[in-house]
């Protein structure tokens, strides 16, 4: 497999994502991808990068819809490396055209989606055979910046508040479903600074998960509606 990835565009906005073109197998695709350097804690349901911990950028890469490598945390390494970037970070995918992404900012939270629905249903769906293969990547991914320090607790409570940003966002949108089968997130906070303040909440009624559902609501509707 073969990927050409030319120089970004220059990374605008409150979340600055570049966008990558790319030729992959004769096929033009692009990515997003944020910088963010270090200072970040990210938590992410990521293929690359998933779980909780330090990480310096996020690449959401486009893939094609028939896309069937079992690699993938392997081909999004090789991306951001084109790309430029090393070190930790986090890796998404999605067959989604991410140039229609939304974007959204609300009391200093920041947040970018991308939305494609072709194969969307319930969570709490009637049981269906595992799959051979795996599910397609996921449709509809979120990242989200927040300016502040979050406890390991609060990370996991602003996950669920991104999720039910996003559901209420789909609804409002028309779309009969909670997302797709392979939805991912990814939600970042500024690593904790000795003596400075820590939040332990980040729910839809506490300060900064009010925010964060704003944004992640605005961004999610703004995509799933271009």
């Amino acid at each position: 497999m073969t990927a050409v990835i030319p120089p970004a565009r220059p990374a605008t906005g409150p979340l600055p994502v570049r966008l990558l073109p790319r030729t992959e197998d004769g096929e033009r695709l692009h990515a997003l991808l944020w910088r963010a350097g270090p200072g970040w804690r990210m938590i992410s349901s990521a293929v690359l990068g998933g779980g909780i911990g330090e990480r310096a950028w996020v690449l959401n890469a486009q893939v094609s819809h028939g896309y069937r490598r079992t690699d993938a945390d392997r081909h999004l390494a090789d991306l951001a490396g084109r790309a430029g970037v090393g070190g930790a970070g986090v890796g998404l995918m999605t067959a989604a055209d991410v140039r229609a992404h939304g974007r959204a900012h609300d009391g200093g939270v920041a947040a970018v989606a991308t939305a494609g629905l072709g194969v969307r249903g319930w969570a709490a769906a009637a049981p269906v055979e595992a799959q051979a293969v795996p599910a397609p990547p996921g449709t509809v991914n979120i990242i989200v910046a927040v300016p502040v320090a979050l406890t390991d607790a609060a990370l996991v409570n602003a996950v669920a508040t991104a999720t039910e940003a996003k559901v209420q966002a789909l609804l409002e949108a028309g779309f009969d479903c909670s997302g797709t089968p392979t939805d991912a997130v990814c939600v970042a906070a500024h690593a904790p600074r000795p003596g400075g303040e820590v939040h332990a909440f980040a729910g839809p009624r506490s300060l900064w998960g009010a925010r964060l559902a704003r944004a992640v609501h605005r961004a999610v509707r703004t995509a799933a509606v271009p």
